[in-house]
């Protein structure tokens, strides 16, 4: 009926990239250059440089275009520049990274529209929650993605149908109805990707992870694939999708998306490492990228002929992709020279740019480029304006589900935290025995507030788990956050909120342990109000680690912040040492030093420790007896000595405090998951030579040199003899009628591994 699919042009005119490294021993990750390099960074901040760290090219004036309606297969030894070049086009690179040069979609600038919406880029690293299934993984990200422009489309087609009397098929009609739905849990658009990229045996099996049994390897590949194609996006930068996938799956699943490319006018630029040639074929453009440089952009049906006017032929036994992969490379490139009329003579990779500008694609390409995009041809709903696709409700309801899913994965953890804390809770009644205690003199009172100092820190520990639970699920969290799947307080609410049910039933269990075999002031309303800060406690204690996660963001620095955090809250909490001296102290080293008292009114457990001592101390059974000089109240006497506020009120200024400290811990929980990128992955330690000279053309003779060396050692033989193991048989296989408790993966095997033999693995 005449509806124009949105459609994306991306281009990209004169783009360099260039990095600031080190080289050789300097850019070990060691203690000292850690420290040198965090002392360099304050520095330059104030605008001094002791250093100047090597500069590297990454890209080197590459232009092109990338179309719709076509695969576009991007082609490069490793270290080429792929990766960066596919995070340039997205939008996603790291800002310390120095960029000129302009990259566009249909003629709109990077800053004039949100392309982390608008295209998608799939990393060739897996990032899962391991304890979600598949099929949820998929839901999630098409609830928080959205149908975009489905329902706007499907609109405008029944009233077109409707108005030229066309009766679509019932199944086609019910289909494209059922994946404009938005909101639903479970979308007929997940069935579909799940069909598509051969996911749906494995459906309802939960991703895994490295302690957890999950899917295979190839499997989370096609996971991370689909967890972006399930949601609206037709723009897809996918990096290296076939690792651990065989050529068979890596063939169905580029065709698929060639499908999509075709049919719906997606544009989808794709690397891939050694591609079948099968596979390669299912291409329509290749781009050949060496040494940070453009070598061919163009129809597929034309880079071999480029190549051949350039004195290199790829031989019938080699696979079209595998030749050029090798064909720039200095130790790969003089078996394909085919110029008989000619010595060879190294081919560096500048020559191939040079000469592609000649060549009649480079030409063509070169005449597009100069020939700017009209924007008048841009469908309205080709570029996404808007950082979420979907309402925030609609998002905070996704990641409540989400969360409260995960609670449930996860319940064996909080059983076993909430029997721990039991357990822990009956030995401390049963050592501060109500039959061993009494509330006589100031001793007595000292015991009872040992007590209370007890259940102070045992509930300020129990926060600390927060530290490894949120380190786990920062890698996920980062990745959808980058993807604009979710802002952070989608994340951190939920994550608030949740827990709260299981803080209030285990400070049940601690106070209904602890507070009568103790021996603790009696009265209803003392009972609830320690209650009550206690839940507090163990509030601001689980919003402060969770902070520490969300600063350090790893295991190693996250521990490390906490133990520190500890020790400050505990040594300034004016229990270990008091904020002045009193008759009860005789050293003058007995007292917090005074230019750490401010320390005293930013530990969380000062005032934690303030309202229990009160609500105990304040209770009739104390407030009513004499102290031993027989003139003060024995529980105000015990405070004055504690170096504590002798008013009531102080009860419910304590609370008040832990209440803004757990407020202040999660808003900046929020702004730190907002605001900090995730810690950097390990980088290759660059040879101290690399540089501009290494580039190829600096030292042809390179190329041909070869070194070699014979390492001696002993050879071995290994054989196996009827080997047979067995794993536990999978829930979801019994749930399909499975009657046998073991699966059996292997079976009778056999063999051998001989020395001098290379043996493949099929």
């Amino acid at each position: 009926v005449g509806i124009r699919l949105p459609k994306v042009e991306v281009r990209y005119e004169h783009l360099n990239i260039e990095a600031e490294t080190y080289l050789g021993s300097r850019a070990l990750p060691t203690l000292v250059n850690s420290a040198q390099n965090i002392a360099e960074l304050a520095l330059a901040m104030l605008g001094i440089r002791l250093s100047n760290p090597t500069k590297l090219n990454i890209l080197k004036d590459i232009s092109g275009i990338i179309k719709p309606s076509r695969m576009t297969l991007l082609l490069g030894p490793p270290s080429s520049g792929k990766t960066t070049l596919l995070l340039a086009l997205a939008g996603k690179l790291d800002p310390s990274l120095k960029v000129s040069g302009e990259v566009s979609y249909n003629g709109y600038k990077l800053n004039e529209f949100v392309p982390q919406k608008t295209s998608a880029y799939i990393s060739q690293h897996d990032v899962h929650v391991p304890e979600m299934t598949v099929q949820e993984t998929l839901d999630f990200s098409a609830r928080c993605q959205g149908v975009g422009t489905r329902y706007d489309l499907l609109s405008e087609l029944a009233r077109r149908e409707k108005y030229a009397g066309i009766y679509p098929e019932p199944e086609v009609d019910l289909f494209m109805k059922a994946t404009a739905i938005e909101g639903a849990e479970s979308s007929l658009v997940t069935d579909y990707i799940l069909k598509m990229l051969g996911l749906d045996i494995c459906k309802d099996t939960i991703v895994g992870d490295e302690m957890i049994r999950g899917i295979s390897g190839g499997q989370k590949k096609r996971v991370t694939t689909g967890e972006m194609i399930v949601g609206p996006t037709k723009t897809l930068f996918m990096d290296e999708i076939s690792t651990g996938l065989d050529s068979s799956t890596t063939y169905q699943v580029v065709k698929c998306l060639q499908q999509i490319a075709h049919l719906t006018d997606a544009t989808i630029f794709m690397s891939l490492l050694q591609p079948a040639p099968e596979t390669f074929d299912l291409f329509d453009d290749i781009v050949l990228i060496s040494e940070g440089r453009i070598v061919y952009q163009g129809p597929r049906a034309h880079v071999v002929e480029f190549f051949e006017s350039c004195g290199f032929k790829c031989p019938e036994r080699k696979g079209v992709a595998d030749f050029l992969q090798e064909v720039t490379s200095k130790k790969d490139q003089a078996q394909y020279w085919a110029d008989g009329s000619k010595p060879y003579s190294y081919f560096p990779v500048t020559e191939f740019a040079n000469r592609f500008k000649k060549f009649h694609v480079g030409v063509q390409l070169a005449n597009e480029l100069s020939m700017p995009f009209d924007k008048s041809r841009c469908h309205k709903a080709a570029l996404v304006f808007s950082r979420y696709s979907v309402t925030k409700l609609e998002i905070l309801k996704a990641c409540w589900d989400k969360e409260v899913l995960l609670m449930k994965r996860n319940s064996f953890f909080y059983i076993f935290k909430t029997t721990q804390i039991i357990i822990i809770a009956v030995f401390a009644s049963t050592v501060f025995l109500r039959t061993r205690l009494h509330h006589r003199d100031e001793a007595d009172a000292l015991l009872y507030n040992g007590a209370l100092l007890y259940s102070l820190i045992t509930n300020m520990f129990n926060g600390y788990p927060e530290i490894s639970l949120m380190i786990t699920r920062l890698p996920v969290f980062f990745k959808q956050r980058d993807h604009l799947l979710y802002p952070a307080w989608a994340f951190a609410i939920p994550l608030l909120v949740t827990k709260i049910p299981i803080a209030i039933f285990e400070t049940i269990a601690w106070m209904t342990l602890t507070y009568y075999p103790i021996g603790f002031a009696p009265g209803a309303d003392r009972f609830f109000k320690k209650m009550l800060v206690v839940f507090m406690i163990q509030q601001m204690s689980a919003s402060l680690f969770r902070l520490i996660s969300g600063i350090c963001r790893t295991i190693v620095v996250s521990n490390t912040g906490g133990m520190f955090a500890l020790m400050f809250v505990a040594f300034l909490g004016g229990f270990s040492l008091p904020r002045k001296l009193t008759k009860a102290y005789f050293y003058e080293t007995a007292q917090i030093p005074k230019w750490w008292k401010w320390g005293y009114w930013l530990s969380p457990l000062s005032y934690g420790y303030t309202s229990l001592s009160v609500n105990e101390m304040y209770a009739p059974r104390w407030i009513n007896r004499r102290a031993s000089d027989n003139v003060t109240k024995l529980g105000e006497a015990v405070l004055e000595e504690l170096e504590i506020y002798r008013n009531k009120n102080w009860y419910w200024v304590g609370v008040g405090a832990l209440l803004g400290f757990c407020i202040l811990f999660n808003v900046l929980f929020t702004l730190a998951l907002t605001y900090l990128n995730p810690p950097a992955g390990p980088q290759a330690v660059l040879p101290q030579d690399t540089g501009d000279e290494t580039d190829s053309q600096s030292n042809p003779t390179r190329a041909t040199t070869k070194k070699g060396m014979v390492l001696p050692f002993t050879p071995l033989a290994m054989s196996f003899d009827k080997v047979n193991y067995y794993v536990d048989m999978p829930a979801e296989m019994k749930a399909q009628g499975v009657a046998e408790n073991r699966l059996q993966l292997l079976r009778e095997a056999t063999g051998a591994f001989r020395p001098g033999i290379l043996t493949a693995l099929m």
